[in-house]
């Protein structure tokens, strides 16, 4: 066992609403505390003089110096996977054009996908475990990480093998999800009711019996999956025994019945949902993910997250890092952005980055600091924790321990 502190606060973000709106005064702030904890885990957390005392035969981690104590935050959605570049999209919408316009040119996600089918699983690997380790040290311990960018049986399986040999290599969590169903590949010849029957076939079936992922995913928009085709992949996908999640509401609306319906985990972007969609969301337990990276990376409005806090959902901030519509990959950056433009409590952008999103990945020992969870825990040099988000990203953690071992 091991004693950590003094933390000037602790911030445990425990004992708050799964759902709806947070206030500040909610958050249980442990002053001048210490964190007990061994084998990866938390043991107890209080006042750091008490557990000193209480247990006084335990080595301690002394912190010189103010900080402020979180749980490690949890990005529940990246495309990290990838290679290659698409800085030549970015100049392209810089000059005026639109995202559809320039996949339409022969950007967008095709061009990634044929970067990344020239990589091997070996060198892919490599770039996973590299952006992981980067996001580790910005306090990010758990990642969730999509495939996508093969768009065939054989390159999808390369893809998700690469993420599972970074997982096994990496200090952080890596939570693997299946995104074949990104866009209907140009190559292959047929549609897309065609195209995911293949994937059922031929591909689902496969990452079961290699344990490669438990959750999939599709993107539901005009230039990707229609929802009559995406229903009867889900179902089937859910048949096989997979966890589900939704791209939905990007650009245009519809897929809240439809994630309600099938019971997803969550819907991810929801840069277009109207009020329509929100009251339907509030009527069910789909998780809202936004993502203020891909609105800021295409230049378009931020999900309504203060609408959908309001009427009662849930809500998780992710980052959306990926080499197309969301290239910044700082997650703390783009919540307190959203936060100022959508009037988030910082309880809010917390919640959304900590307890709530472990929610979405559907991790019970995680995104609080108590008793029975994982050690994994962030340090900013700080005496006040609204100086982080106050500082939009350029305080960065100062301390980033995992299962309760130090890495920064």
């Amino acid at each position: 066992m091991k004693l950590t502190g003094p933390f000037k606060q602790l911030l445990t973000m425990d004992h708050l609403p799964d759902k709806g709106h947070l206030s500040d005064d909610q958050l249980e702030i442990i002053p001048d505390a210490g964190i007990l904890h061994g084998e990866g885990k938390i043991i107890a957390t209080g006042n750091f003089n008490q557990l000193k005392e209480q247990y006084s035969t335990v080595s301690v981690e002394w912190l010189e110096g103010d900080y402020v104590a979180l749980p490690g935050m949890i990005d529940v959605h990246t495309h990290i996977c990838w290679a290659g570049s698409r800085a030549n999209d970015y100049a392209m919408r810089m000059s005026g054009k639109s995202y559809l316009e320039i996949e339409a040119m022969g950007g967008g996600i095709w061009d990634t996908v044929m970067k990344t089918r020239q990589s091997t699983m070996e060198e892919l690997a490599d770039l996973v475990e590299q952006r992981a380790s980067r996001l580790l040290i910005m306090g990010i311990t758990t990642i969730e990480v999509k495939s996508g960018y093969g768009l065939s049986v054989e390159q999808e399986l390369k893809i998700l093998s690469a993420i599972d040999f970074a997982n096994r290599r990496s200090t952080a969590d890596l939570v693997t999800t299946c995104l074949a169903a990104h866009i209907l590949p140009k190559d292959f010849k047929g549609n897309e009711t065609e195209y995911l029957q293949h994937i059922c076939d031929k591909l689902l079936p496969e990452i079961k019996k290699l344990k490669l992922a438990n959750r999939v995913d599709i993107f539901i928009e005009k230039s990707a999956f229609s929802l009559q085709a995406a229903k009867v992949y889900l179902q089937k996908a859910k048949e096989l025994g997979f966890d589900i999640v939704l791209h939905g509401d990007q650009f245009s609306t519809g897929v809240a019945t439809l994630a309600n319906e099938m019971n997803a985990i969550s819907i991810d972007h929801l840069e277009a949902a109207n009020d329509q969609e929100i009251e339907i969301l509030s009527k069910g337990n789909v998780i809202p993910v936004v993502l203020p990276g891909a609105s800021i990376g295409l230049g378009e409005p931020f999900a309504p997250a203060r609408k959908l806090l309001d009427a009662g959902t849930s809500l998780v901030i992710a980052s959306d890092w990926n080499p197309g519509s969301a290239p910044m990959g700082n997650l703390l950056t783009e919540a307190a952005i959203l936060g100022t433009f959508e009037n988030l409590s910082m309880s809010e952008v917390w919640a959304g980055l900590t307890c709530r999103a472990a929610n979405a990945l559907q991790k019970t020992d995680r995104g609080i600091l108590k008793q029975g969870y994982l050690a994994d825990i962030i340090a900013f040099k700080t005496n006040d924790y609204k100086e982080i988000l106050y500082r939009q990203g350029q305080l960065r953690a100062g301390m980033v321990w995992k299962k309760g071992e130090i890495v920064l």
